[in-house]
């Protein structure tokens, strides 16, 4: 059996190294010839050179490693199969058509609901109690090819997009390793996705984690406002403002790019990151809060050093 492997963060790693351990051949025998990755970026004030968790493991692993899905064209690369796991690029009809058993790509949702960039956010937004997982045979169109498996995850009320992607992509590498000899084999039998039932999301910008202030000092006195709140990263769709809705707002956001809303501090306007909260008594409770150029603080302890702090 021989993969290759689409992915960047390194909490898609237990799926990597799940497929690299259930099909060596042998000792140092990956089933994994090649990984494609996203290319190495500069990070941090120093602006070091940070490769990606993947490509490090594949360093590691002595697997070669591509930073564009078209150099596999040029090195003719022998493979059986492709698996994407947060990949976070679109692979052209061009490298689809190299894989005579396709590309299986893990999506985070029933799909066709929630295609695109960021399923898991929209789930908690939206109050869903279960979230879906999809593996899908891609194709050259968004999130569209026939569907190989389903199956849901209950969603608490304190689940939040970080803790959900690392939950997801533990549970779908069991299930993910299961599935790829029966698929090879031809014993599963895909299905069609039904377009009747199809919504969109796009990838969340660091503006899409803006709180309009009166929004949030409505949640804090425990009132609901009557005027819709477009959300950008999911397709025509909008939401009351309300405690419950900001909760949901806060822990989709969590850990990037944080909620956050413009305060007034004397003279100046400077922006604070709302990290953590919960309801109590129909009211948002914020727990921990970050001013610019700050440490994150309890709401507590920024009440107590910004006493006279609005909210604007």
């Amino acid at each position: 059996m021989k993969i290759v492997f689409f992915g960047t963060p390194e909490y898609v790693l237990p799926v990597l190294i799940s497929i690299h351990k259930k099909f060596a051949a042998g000792p140092g025998k990956s089933p994994i010839v090649a990984v494609v990755t996203q290319s190495p970026k500069p990070t941090g004030r120093k602006q070091i050179l940070t490769y990606s968790a993947i490509d490090k493991w594949a360093h590691e692993h002595k697997i070669a490693t591509y930073y564009n899905p078209e150099d596999l064209l040029k090195e003719k690369v022998k493979f059986d199969l492709g698996v994407i796991a947060d990949y976070g690029k679109i692979i052209s009809k061009e490298v689809i058509g190299l894989f005579a058993n396709g590309i299986l790509n893990i999506h985070f949702s029933q799909l066709p609901k929630y295609r695109g960039a960021s399923p898991v956010q929209a789930a908690i937004l939206s109050g869903d109690k279960e979230i879906g997982v999809t593996i899908f045979k891609i194709d050259e169109r968004l999130d569209h090819g026939p569907i190989i498996s389903q199956f849901k995850e209950e969603m608490g009320t304190t689940d939040t997009w970080g803790l959900l992607k690392v939950r997801l992509f533990e549970r779908t590498k069991d299930v993910l390793i299961e599935l790829i000899p029966h698929y090879l084999e031809g014993k599963i039998k895909t299905r069609k996705q039904d377009e009747k039932d199809v919504s969109y999301t796009i990838l969340v910008k660091k503006e899409h984690g803006f709180v309009p202030p009166k929004y949030l000092e409505a949640a804090l006195k425990g009132k609901s406002l009557k005027e819709a709140w477009p959300i950008p990263f999911i397709k025509d769709y909008s939401l009351h403002p309300s405690s419950y809705t900001l909760d949901c707002f806060i822990r989709a956001m969590d850990p990037w790019p944080q909620a956050w809303t413009n305060i007034t501090i004397g003279k100046e306007t400077r922006r604070l990151k709302i990290i953590k909260s919960h309801l109590e008594e129909e009211k948002l409770v914020l727990d921990e809060v970050q001013l610019e150029g700050k440490n994150p603080v309890s709401w507590k302890e920024f009440k107590m050093g910004y006493p006279k702090v609005a909210l604007e």
